[in-house]
C-alpha cells in the first residue's frame, strides 16, 4: 500500500565543525509538542548531515563534536510516543569533515580539481564523495546503523546527482574493464548514474532487510530510475531562490502526479528566502499559495526549516507554521486522495535535470496554465492514451518509441501540436511522421522571423506581422497539408555586416514559407514559440495556443472566460464522485533581484464553465463552509459565478 503522508516539516540541521555547542538549548519534548499543534504525522530530520557529522551515538560515522549527547534519538523517541513518523535524513553525495580525513573516497572532477573553489563561492559542495569509493560501504553502514537502533519510519538520501562525475583511479580503472570512454562527457555521466543507482538500491535493500516497510526517497534527479523504490516523491521547490523561481513548482506539480504511481508527493517549501538562510520568514501569503497550488495538484504540504544548531526554539517560525496547516486541514474531507482532471498533455521525454530547467517546457506550462488548460507534463514513463491532445514545445526530437506512441495517439483520434525542431527524428535531418505537415528544409535563415496572422486561428490577433521573439524551421508544406499562416521576412538579417550594425529590421513581405501548417489533427508551427513566451511573453502567442486548442478540443473541461491570465485554476476528482475546481489569484512580482509574493488579489463576480460528462448535478458550494452557490446546467455544462475570491477558493461540485 502507498504510504500515507498529510502533513510533513523537513529540517536542515547541516551544521559547520566549528560551532561550538550543538544541542545546548535542545527540549525535544518542547519542539515536538508544537509539531502536534500543527497537526505534523511525518518529519524529516538529520541523522547525518552535509558535513559529515552524525547527530546520534553511532559506532561507524563521527558524532559532530560539540553534541554531548543522542539528538537525534531523543526526537525519534519523543515522534514515536506522539503518533509522528520520522524519516532519517542522510547526504549521499557530500562529507565535508570526513573528505579531510579519507581522500581517498573524494570525487575527482574531469577538469582534476577535487574542490569546488570555496574562496569564491562558498558551497556545501566543496568537496563531493565517489560513489565507487570505501564511502559507499561507510554509507550503507550507517544506514544500517540507524534502522536497527532507532526504528524509523523512513530514510532521505540526498544530494544524489549523476551530474557529480567522477575520474578518480578506481572510476577510471570500472570505466576502462566495461569500455566506457571516459573523456566522453555522456558516457561519464551514463556511468555516474549507474553507480548512484546501484548505490541507492544497494542502501533501499539495506533499510528494507531490517524494516520492510521503510519509506525511502533518494533526492536528486533519477524520479523514473527510482519508480519501485521510492515510496514518496518530494519535490523540493523553494521558489523565491534565484535558480528556482515561481516556474519551477507548476512544471513539477504537473510532472510528478503522473509518475507517483499511487504515492504521495510532498510539496516542500521553506520559510525562508534561501537554502542556507537562518534569518528569513516569509509572509503567510506567500507560503500560503506554494501549498494550496500543490494542494490544487495532489500534493502533500511539507514546509522546511533550518534548525538552530544550539536548539534555540523558534517560536515564530511555529506561529507562521501552526495557522497555515491548520487551515489546510479543513480541506481535507474534500482533498484527500482527491486526483487531477487533465485533457492535454505537454509531452517531454527527457527527465531529471533538464525536466528541471528547461525554457520552452517551462514556458508551455505557464501558458497553458494561463489559459486554464487542465493538463499534465509527461515522459515515456505515463501513458499517453487518455490525452486528447499532445504538445511538443519546441526541440521535442522523435525517436522510434515516441513515434510510435504517437502513431497510436492520432489512431484513436487525439491531435497533435508541435513547435520549431519537435517531430524531427534523432539526427534532426527530416520529421519522423509521414502524415506530418510539413517537410523539414533547414534552420530558417530569417533573423528576426516574423508571421502573419490571417483565418480563423487568428482571431484575437492583430492584422500585422508578428514577431515571436526565437529563431524557427525553414519548411515547405507536405503534400495534402493547409498552410494558415506564413513566415514574414526582414528587409535584412539582424547583423554587423563590415559596415553596419543591421540592428533595425522591420518585416519586409510575406513569404511562401509555412509558419503554420495543419494536416488532420496535426498541427505545426514552424517557429519556436515556447522559447519566445519564456523570452518575452507577447500575449499574442498564448492567444494563438488557445485558437489552435479549441480547434482540437472545442468543449474543455473547464472554461473561466472572466479570469485573469495571472490567476490559476485545477479541476479534481474525490473519491466519491464531486469535482473540485481550484482558483487561485496571487501575484508574484519582481524586485530587484528576486521575485516577492506578498498579497492575495481579489476576483469578483468569477464565472466557472465545467463540463459535466453526463454527471447529474445536485448542489454546488464553496468549501469549507459548505456555502451554497446557485448554477445553471446547459448542454451537460454547469455555469456558476462566484461572487469573491480572495487568494483562493474550493468550489465542490456535487
Amino acid at each position: 500500500m502507498p504510504s500515507r503522508i498529510k502533513y510533513a516539516l523537513f529540517y536542515d540541521f547541516h551544521t559547520s565543525t566549528i560551532i561550538p555547542d550543538v544541542g545546548r538549548r535542545f527540549d525535544v519534548e518542547t519542539f515536538t509538542d508544537q509539531l502536534v499543534a500543527c497537526g505534523v504525522d511525518f518529519l524529516t530530520w538529520h541523522a547525518r548531515c552535509n558535513q559529515g557529522h552524525a547527530y546520534y551515538d553511532t559506532a561507524i560515522g563521527k558524532r559532530h563534536p560539540s553534541l554531548d549527547f543522542d539528538l537525534f534519538g531523543q526526537l525519534v523517541a519523543s515522534c514515536h510516543r506522539k503518533g509522528i513518523k520520522i524519516s532519517a535524513y542522510f547526504n549521499g553525495g557530500l562529507t565535508d569533515q570526513e573528505l579531510l580525513e579519507h581522500r581517498d573516497w573524494m570525487r575527482i572532477a574531469p577538469d582534476g580539481r577535487t574542490l569546488a573553489l570555496p574562496e569564491h563561492h562558498p558551497t556545501p559542495a566543496v568537496r563531493a564523495v565517489c560513489y565507487n569509493s570505501p564511502f559507499r560501504d561507510h554509507l550503507k553502514a550507517m544506514a544500517r546503523e540507524v534502522a536497527a537502533k532507532y526504528a524509523v519510519d523512513g530514510f532521505f538520501f540526498d544530494c544524489m546527482m549523476d551530474s557529480l562525475t567522477c575520474v578518480c583511479p578506481t572510476c577510471v580503472t570500472l570505466m576502462k574493464e566495461r569500455g566506457i570512454n571516459f573523456r566522453d562527457p555522456a558516457q561519464l555521466t551514463q556511468f555516474t548514474r549507474a553507480s548512484l543507482l546501484q548505490l541507492a538500491r544497494e542502501l533501499f535493500a539495506e533499510v528494507r532487510a531490517i524494516n520492510p516497510d521503510a519509506l525511502f526517497f533518494l533526492n536528486g534527479c533519477l524520479v523514473e530510475d527510482m519508480i519501485g523504490y521510492n515510496t514518496q516523491l518530494e519535490c523540493e521547490c523553494l521558489p523565491t531562490a534565484a535558480a528556482l523561481g515561481y516556474d519551477y513548482l507548476p512544471v513539477h506539480a504537473h510532472y510528478l502526479r503522473t509518475v507517483a504511481q499511487g504515492n504521495p508527493v510532498l510539496n516542500m517549501t521553506g520559510r525562508f528566502y534561501e537554502w542556507g538562510d537562518f534569518g528569513g520568514l516569509r509572509k503567510p501569503e506567500s507560503l500560503e499559495y506554494d501549498l494550496f497550488y500543490g494542494l490544487a495538484h495532489g500534493m502533500r504540504p511539507e514546509l522546511s526549516d533550518h534548525f538552530h544548531p544550539r536548539g534555540d526554539f523558534s517560536q515564530p517560525v511555529f506561529d507562521l507554521i501552526r495557522p497555515l496547516y491548520n487551515d489546510l486541514q479543513q480541506y481535507d474531507e474534500w482533498c484527500d486522495d482527491a486526483v487531477n482532471c487533465t485533457e492535454v498533455a505537454i509531452v517531454f521525454p527527457k527527465p531529471g535535470a533538464p525536466l528541471r530547467f528547461d525554457k520552452p517546457l517551462r514556458a508551455a506550462v505557464r501558458m497553458l496554465s494561463e489559459l486554464k488548460v487542465q493538463f499534465d507534463v509527461v515522459t515515456h514513463a505515463a501513458p499517453w492514451d487518455k490525452y486528447q491532445v499532445l504538445i511538443f514545445p519546441d526541440h521535442i526530437n522523435f525517436n522510434e518509441g515516441t513515434t510510435e506512441r504517437v502513431r497510436q495517439c492520432l489512431r484513436r483520434g487525439a491531435a497533435v501540436i508541435a513547435t520549431g525542431d519537435s517531430g524531427l527524428n534523432e539526427d534532426g535531418s527530416a520529421f519522423a511522421l509521414q502524415e506530418w505537415p510539413a517537410e523539414y528544409m533547414s534552420p530558417s535563415p530569417h533573423n528576426p522571423v516574423y508571421f502573419q496572422p490571417e483565418g480563423e486561428l487568428a482571431a484575437g490577433l492583430p492584422e500585422l506581422p508578428m514577431s515571436f521573439y526565437a529563431d524557427a524551421a525553414l519548411v515547405r508544406p507536405a503534400p495534402g497539408a493547409g498552410v494558415a499562416m506564413r513566415i514574414v521576412r526582414p528587409y535584412h538579417n539582424r547583423e554587423w555586416d563590415g559596415l553596419h550594425a543591421n540592428y533595425y529590421t522591420p518585416p519586409d513581405a510575406v513569404t511562401e514559407e509555412p509558419f503554420l501548417a495543419i494536416k488532420g489533427r496535426i498541427a505545426y508551427l514552424a517557429g519556436k514559440i515556447f522559447l519566445g513566451y519564456y523570452r518575452r511573453s507577447p500575449y499574442q502567442l498564448r492567444l494563438l495556443l488557445g485558437n489552435l486548442l479549441r480547434r482540437f478540443l472545442p468543449r474543455p473541461l473547464l472554461q473561466t472566460p472572466t479570469m485573469p491570465s495571472f490567476a490559476r485554476a485545477a479541476v479534481q476528482k474525490t473519491p466519491s464522485g464531486s469535482i473540485l475546481v481550484h482558483l487561485l489569484a496571487y501575484t508574484p512580482e519582481l524586485r530587484g533581484e528576486s521575485v516577492a509574493l506578498e498579497d492575495r488579489a481579489t476576483l469578483a463576480d468569477t464565472e466557472i464553465l465545467l463540463r459535466l460528462d453526463g454527471r447529474r448535478l445536485t448542489r454546488v458550494y464553496l468549501a469549507p463552509e459548505r456555502t451554497p452557490l446557485p448554477f445553471t446546467v446547459t448542454d451537460d455544462v454547469a455555469r456558476v459565478v462566484l461572487p469573491v475570491c480572495n487568494g483562493h477558493a474550493i468550489i465542490v461540485f456535487e
